[in-house]
């Protein structure tokens, strides 16, 4: 059996496709190396720049603020990894109950529109202010005090009501068809839900899921409201003593290390599934 062999026509056509990468690489290089250096060179040229070069940038205040700011920064990452599951459980089930059209299940069904409506529309720190004060206040037994614990909770509820839409999006993306399908095959309502149409609607509704739990990592920041010593607070507490806003940038580079590799995450999968769809 004879190996194949590329033609001379698609050698030349690769030939020709790989310069053109490599072209439009060196453009793109050249071309961020130019701008970048003319933003640094208008920013350290500006009047103002000694003042705040002093302010927020102060290598000395930089090294005293990260050892507490980073140790703070481990609690924004809990806060992140609790209320991110417990997000996942309320917002599938907020779209699962106002899916429901049996009419015996309609206090369900308005109860879980009520609950997407109020919590979509109130501001996520309000919220943070009325749980991690509010609670507490009624002294009932076995409401937590624990003021991270009141964090998540707040979080929980106020993005479980968004990632809930999310989800009632990719439910409702499923052809009818494919319900049809799998009920003339003896598949219950129930079972027609976890095995045909929650799998499908789960992958469609991924990319836009990591970009709200992108926000949820900022957003855990907000906690530092109610008193919890993470990161911002961290930050805070050392802007305070020394009137020097460095600490704060400590602050932001941590945010900027955790999201960004999670919103190239998004845009990979992203692309792949458009690349499924054939778009």
């Amino acid at each position: 059996m004879s190996e194949w062999v590329k033609s001379d026509r698609q050698k030349e056509r690769e030939r020709v496709r790989t310069a053109r990468a490599r072209r439009s690489a060196s453009i793109a290089t050249v071309s961020t190396v130019v701008f970048v250096v003319l933003v640094v060179w208008l920013v350290t040229n500006s009047p103002g720049w000694p003042r705040v070069s002093e302010t927020f940038f102060d290598g000395e205040q930089l090294v005293k603020a990260l050892p507490d700011v980073l140790s703070g920064f481990w609690l924004n990452i809990k806060i992140f990894l609790i209320a991110e599951p417990l997000i996942l459980v309320v917002g599938l089930l907020v779209a699962l109950a106002r899916g429901i059209t049996t009419p015996a299940f309609f206090p369900i069904r308005a109860l879980a529109t009520l609950y997407t409506d109020i919590f979509r529309g109130v501001p996520t720190i309000l919220v943070i202010y009325l749980v991690g004060f509010g609670l507490p206040a009624l002294r009932l037994q076995g409401v937590p005090t624990d003021l991270a614990t009141l964090g998540v909770i707040a979080l929980t509820l106020s993005y479980g009501a968004y990632v809930a839409e999310v989800f009632r999006s990719g439910i409702e993306s499923i052809h009818p068809s494919q319900v049809a399908a799998a009920r003339s095959l003896g598949l219950s309502h129930v079972r027609t839900m976890r095995f045909v149409v929650l799998p499908q609607a789960t992958r469609r509704v991924v990319p836009p899921l990591l970009n709200d739990f992108v926000s949820l990592q900022k957003d855990t920041a907000l906690v530092a409201t109610i008193g919890p010593l993470e990161a911002l607070r961290q930050a805070q507490i050392h802007a305070a003593s020394t009137f020097n806003y460095t600490p704060y940038l400590v602050a932001a580079l941590l945010f900027i290390l955790l999201t960004i590799p999670m919103a190239r995450l998004t845009d990979h999968l992203a692309a792949r599934t458009r690349r499924r769809r054939g778009a």
